[in-house]
Order: C-alpha cells, then sequence, then structure tokens
C-alpha cells in the first residue's frame, strides 16, 4: 500500500512541477474523456438505429452538441469529486453519492412527472432530467432547437457552476 501511494505522489510531484498553468492541466486532462465520451455516443446511436431500431428523427448535430453540454456536467462532476477526495476509494464512494440521484431522479428509472412535488424539485438541479427529455426529444419526436432550447440552458447553467465551482476548488499542488 504504502509502495502505491509513493507512486502516486510521484506522478503528482511531475504533474506539479510542470510549467503549465492549471486551466491547461484540466484541459489535458479532461479533453480525452470528452473524445470517449463523443465515441461512445457515436456507437449508442450506431447500435440503437442499426440494431434495435431506434429512429433518429432529429438532427444529429444537434444531438452531439447537446452531448457536449451533458458532458460539461459529468466532467465538472468528476472534476469536483477528484477535488474534494483525498484518495481514489474515497472519490469512488462519493461517485456512487452523486450517481445514485441522477439516475433515481433523473427521469431514469421512473418519469419525472410521476414523482412527488418535493423529488420534482430537488430533480431540477439533476442534469440526466434535462439530457434525456433532450434525447427523447431529438431521437423519438424530431425535435430542434426551439423546442429544446429550455433543456439545453438548464444543461449548461447547471454545467458551467458544477465545472466553475471545480476549477475554483483545483490546486495544483500536494496536501
Amino acid at each position: 500500500m504504502g509502495i502505491v501511494r509513493e507512486k502516486e505522489a510521484g506522478t503528482m510531484e511531475q504533474l506539479i512541477v510542470t510549467p503549465i498553468r492549471p486551466h491547461q492541466l484540466i484541459i489535458g486532462k479532461l479533453l480525452p474523456f470528452v473524445l470517449i465520451g463523443l465515441a461512445e455516443a457515436t456507437v449508442v446511436l450506431v447500435v440503437a438505429h442499426f440494431w434495435f431500431g431506434v429512429p433518429i428523427r432529429g438532427s444529429v448535430a444537434l444531438l452531439y452538441v447537446l452531448c457536449l453540454a451533458f458532458m460539461l456536467n459529468t466532467l465538472g462532476i468528476g472534476l469536483f469529486i477528484s477535488t474534494i477526495s483525498r484518495t481514489q476509494q474515497q472519490a469512488m464512494f462519493t461517485t456512487i453519492f452523486f450517481i445514485m440521484p441522477m439516475i433515481m431522479l433523473g427521469g431514469f428509472v421512473f418519469p419525472v412527472e410521476n414523482m412527488p412535488p418535493l423529488f420534482q424539485l430537488v430533480s431540477r438541479a439533476i442534469p440526466t432530467r434535462y439530457f434525456f427529455v433532450i434525447i427523447r426529444g431529438i431521437m423519438l419526436r424530431g425535435a430542434a432547437w426551439p423546442e429544446l432550447w429550455d433543456q439545453a440552458a438548464a444543461l449548461l447553467i447547471i454545467g458551467t457552476v458544477l465545472f466553475s465551482l471545480s476549477v475554483l476548488r483545483f490546486r495544483k499542488k500536494l496536501d
């Protein structure tokens, strides 16, 4: 266990002494995840359409743009978790704390309209609520920007707040 911590500390020390600014470090760490997320979205769309026969009635370009807005949220949450966690195990447990409400209250398991008013109110702070409306709208109904701008605005506002909090908490130093 001590060797692993020494190795992690050595890696962090190397990262910290690099002559780059914190925002460059954040972009460098998150950009691969954006590319992976877009690749995964492509695989999901292809499988949904060609294997399961799910129609894509709306704009695929709009769907990708709004996927990026959703990724701003998920990467913001991930970055925030990494700034408040001291160990990888603590980060994993904290992730469960964030993911469970996103699944339960975001409209994936239960329709938001069928939830008690208090849970509907809480779900307004959950990005998946808006993203599920966007996905269903574009793929099944052929919804366009005029119908989805409010969902996109909510995603962008929540994502900007999450990402900003994460960047403000980020420090390029060892504790």
